[in-house]
């Protein structure tokens, strides 16, 4: 018969397999969740460096888009006053044709 010291011994050894491979598949999670986090690390240190790039890109070129949206605004009045001229011009010469 098996003695119950025999039956603890093999409950025991069970039991360390079974947590050795409960070790090595957490061990294993354990190591994708780390490259998991270098990666996201990565990746967020990467976007931020972008965003910086892109921030100075806009403060750069801000003077240039306000010059442009002046350009257009100055452009606009002028068409405006063009129309202008040309409709009383118009106007002019179908006052003569009566």
């Amino acid at each position: 018969m098996i003695s119950e010291e025999q039956v603890d011994e093999r409950a025991e050894s069970g039991a360390l397999t079974v947590s050795v491979d409960d070790f090595s598949a957490l061990e294993e999670r354990i190591q994708r969740a780390v490259e998991l986090v270098k990666r996201e690390r990565q990746m967020r240190t990467s976007a931020e460096e972008r965003a910086i790039t892109a921030e100075a890109q806009v403060r750069i070129q801000q003077p240039l888009l306000d010059q442009l949206q002046n350009e257009i605004n100055a452009m606009r009045a002028e068409r405006d006053q063009v129309r202008q001229r040309v409709e009383r011009l118009l106007a002019q010469l179908d006052a003569l044709e009566l």
